[in-house]
């Protein structure tokens, strides 16, 4: 595997309702934080370690690091009201097999460990799943080469029981699915992704970490000496302050910012680059009484014209099935429609000559992507294609998520896992969590185990 540290700038670089249904099912909004108070008087919480977002990879960092070290005190930072509120809530719930990444690269690598460690974790907690597998299917004779090549990534990422099969398998596999060949991937699976960040949240809670809701942090500083003896060992640490003026003190700090990393990032003297654009992805929903047409996940042979994927078919934990997505700019990091509008946010994007590049190279997919958008009818003729059945009637519209995709300045789309950590007095001590998306929640307790290595290198824990 290559080297995952590399020298960025001033920075070290190693490469319907999600509310209701979390509230539903075991652990309520309520449940998921210590209230601590914050002394006007200048009295602050103090912790050893201090991890900055609390979605599925924060989460999994923060429980992974408090079970190497029990006798140090951690606490999360999350902006929001509850855990998982954004990407980690937002997504399909595929748990993913690591066919389509580089082979060598971290996202091949830790998706395939994160597979294991996930399905051994839903087990031993209970998590309900479904290891309903994945087609990938070529429905043009063009798309054979591309599907060939998928099928030996896969082999060389050491996806478990990747075959490659015919037309007639297909059917077997998938009742009502056309193809000429796919690959299949059996132990491809779903789950509530959400749910699971949930009991990440309740491990490290009972192992006596700390979650801090509506912390949304503003800036990091050098604190003055600390008078905690867990903290003694750094004179000077790191003081975290929050828009409402809360803030803690800690020695280190970990930022796993998802839509906000690169911002995060340069708060303590990083490089804004990777540049986070956020992309909406707009699910529609197939008709209940069709669910019986999809068993599994069937997906498109990627098209290198394109820079993202296709819409594809999802089944849900719930029973339901998800059409898409699509790939539309979002008009704030946090917009789940066409009305979430924050001027900042858009401004940012569109003023990046990253993005600028992007969307000049990709401008025919861009309209294409709008269109698309404001007409779901016109998804039916690429559904069509693996599934005939489906007709206009039987799709409505969805819900939706927005992916931190990280753009480079030339406008390349940064496809592995990026870390960072910076340099001087407080740089030094943060390490920086920069792109982690898709498969970052099945990777997620992979990951976790790379930072923790790296924390208790750097941080000597």
């Amino acid at each position: 595997m290559h080297n995952v540290f590399r020298n960025a700038r001033k920075c070290t670089s190693f490469s319907r309702n999600r509310q209701n249904v979390q509230n539903a099912v075991c652990f309520p909004a309520s449940s998921s934080a210590i209230n601590r108070k914050f002394s006007s008087q200048g009295t602050e919480p103090e912790y050893d370690v201090v991890i900055v977002g609390g979605g599925i990879v924060g989460m999994a960092a923060a429980r992974e690091m408090l079970m190497r070290h029990p006798n140090l005190k951690f606490a999360v930072l999350e902006k929001e009201n509850r855990l998982a509120a954004h990407q980690s809530g937002h997504n399909s719930g595929v748990i993913h097999g690591g066919i389509y990444y580089k082979p060598g690269s971290l996202k091949a690598k830790l998706c395939v460990e994160g597979l294991h460690l996930s399905y051994k974790y839903f087990d031993e907690k209970g998590i309900p799943y479904k290891k309903c597998g994945k087609l990938i299917v070529a429905v043009a004779k063009e798309e054979l080469p591309r599907l060939e090549d998928l099928y030996n990534r896969g082999i060389k990422n050491g996806v478990p029981d990747i075959q490659m099969v015919d037309g007639a398998k297909i059917k077997e596999i998938e009742p009502y699915c056309q193809g000429l060949k796919a690959v299949w991937s059996p132990h491809t699976g779903i789950v509530d992704w959400g749910l699971v960040t949930q009991y990440y949240g309740e491990d490290f809670k009972s192992l006596g970490g700390e979650i801090h809701l509506n912390f949304e942090v503003k800036d990091f500083k050098v604190a003055q000496e600390s008078k905690v003896k867990a903290v003694a060992a750094n004179k000077k640490g790191i003081q975290v302050t929050a828009s409402n003026g809360q803030s803690v003190r800690c020695r280190y700090v970990l930022t796993c910012g998802g839509l906000q990393s690169d911002r995060l990032a340069e708060l303590s003297g990083c490089s804004r680059e990777p540049r986070i654009v956020p992309f909406r992805g707009e699910y529609l929903l197939l008709n209940p009484a069709k669910s019986h047409l999809v068993k599994g996940n069937i997906y498109p042979v990627p098209d290198p014209r394109f820079p993202f994927l296709g819409v594809h078919f999802t089944p849900r934990i719930d029973g339901s099935v998800w059409l898409g997505p699509n790939a539309v700019l979002a008009l704030k990091r946090e917009g789940y429609s066409w009305g979430d509008i924050n001027l900042r946010d858009l401004a940012d994007s569109l003023s990046y000559r990253g993005f600028q590049k992007l969307a000049l190279k990709y401008a025919s997919f861009g309209v294409q992507e709008i269109v698309r958008s404001a007409f779901v009818g016109l998804a039916v003729k690429e559904l069509q294609k693996y599934i005939p059945q489906v007709q206009a009637s039987d799709i409505s519209r969805g819900p939706a998520g927005v992916r931190a995709q990280a753009l480079g300045a030339d406008g390349s789309l940064i496809e592995d896992f990026v870390f960072d950590y910076g340099m001087g007095e407080i740089g030094r001590n943060i390490i920086h969590c920069r792109n982690t998306p898709s498969p970052g929640a099945t990777s997620s307790l992979a990951i976790a185990k790379m930072i923790a290595d790296k924390a208790d290198k750097d941080f000597l824990l």
